[in-house]
């Protein structure tokens, strides 16, 4: 089953809309508040010579920060994915790409992606529920062909299609589809989710495919069970005891950390800003995503695609990143993993 072109339009295009608005973000206090780092009052560091440099997908980084996949497949959405990409490249970081679903569908290219961004690891992005459909691998592999991307990341969304007017409610074969891809050695598989958290359960079932990383993308950022409910006209009120489902970020990673240590665990939901990015990487995430507020500002004036105001934010959260370590006495990522940390005042 394909999916009518204008109806995903308009969809995909009032989702950038709503998701710029607060009163989609998860409420409550935010998980990583809870965290805190023991203080070096005698770091003997230049802070100017921090090394944040990491490795993802084969290719350097000048940080572990990834930006995250946001949309896909209209006319606004390749203006925003333009100067994402650019950024990117500018900033040495990687970028993970929103759903290649509607584009693909409807004969778009994102190619030029690659060429506005040739030394970074791009993502692709495709819907668990999308895979397992019977042309799932091909449009997979479509996904990856056109952006010549160094991985692919399936996306797994069961409370957003649940509220999603138009969503999808049968989530069977999914396990299987991604088992499928793994096999096709197409490219390296990430799998995601969009904001719920994935538990130690699923992580299991995804590493026992062959997934080469999980992104935990837990509850405290953008909230899609929000988004989706702001969009419906009818039986509102069902939904409304789900809004706030879903796993806390630092919980997510935390039992990670526990059950996986030796896994790529990729961080996202709810990061703010670069000292809960080094909290997430403490925490033993590899890379660390970020969209809403990356969107945000993005889209601060006029809600036309500032690249300059873009770049100067990733500028900022590297930097929190590297004052984060200096104030830790941290010369690199490596010694920063050794240092004391909290939650809930209790060392870890």
């Amino acid at each position: 089953m394909t999916t009518n072109p204008i109806r995903a339009s308009s969809r995909k295009d009032a989702h950038i809309d709503l998701a710029l608005d607060p009163e989609t973000n998860s409420e409550g206090t935010n998980s990583f508040d809870r965290m805190r780092f023991t203080h070096c009052a005698l770091p003997e560091l230049d802070i100017a010579a921090i090394d944040l440099t990491t490795s993802f997908c084969g290719r350097r980084l000048s940080a572990p920060m990834m930006i995250g996949a946001m949309t896909g497949g209209t006319a606004r959405a390749e203006a925003i994915n333009r100067a994402l990409a650019t950024v990117a490249q500018e900033q040495k970081i990687a970028f993970a790409v929103g759903s290649q679903r509607a584009a693909l569908e409807s004969g778009q290219t994102a190619a030029y992606l690659r060429d506005l961004a040739p030394d970074i690891p791009i993502i692709g992005n495709l819907g668990g529920i999308q895979l397992a459909r019977p042309n799932g691998l091909d449009l997979a592999k479509a996904a990856i062909d056109d952006l010549q991307a160094d991985a692919i990341a399936i996306h797994l969304n069961p409370l957003q299609e649940a509220v999603q007017p138009e969503g999808e409610s049968d989530w069977r074969g999914v396990r299987d589809a991604i088992a499928n891809l793994v096999r096709t050695d197409t490219a390296p598989v990430i799998v995601k989710e969009v904001g719920a958290g994935i538990s130690v359960q699923v992580a299991k079932e995804l590493f026992d495919c062959g997934v080469m990383a999980v992104d935990v993308a837990g509850f405290g950022g953008t909230n899609w069970a929000r988004i989706e409910a702001a969009r419906r006209d009818y039986d509102t009120s069902l939904f409304i005891p789900f809004l706030d489902w879903g796993i806390p970020t630092l919980e997510c990673l935390l039992a990670m950390r526990k059950s996986f240590p030796d896994q790529h665990i990729i961080a996202s939901g709810g990061v703010r800003h670069g000292l809960d990015a080094m909290r997430a990487f403490w925490l033993g995430a590899e890379m660390i995503s970020l969209a809403g507020p990356l969107l945000a500002q993005l889209l601060r004036h006029n809600k036309t695609p500032s690249p300059d105001s873009l770049s100067g934010l990733v500028g900022q959260l590297q930097r929190q990143m590297a004052l984060t370590l200096f104030l830790t006495g941290a010369p690199d990522l490596a010694a920063f993993r050794s240092k004391e940390a909290l939650i809930d005042n209790k060392l870890i």
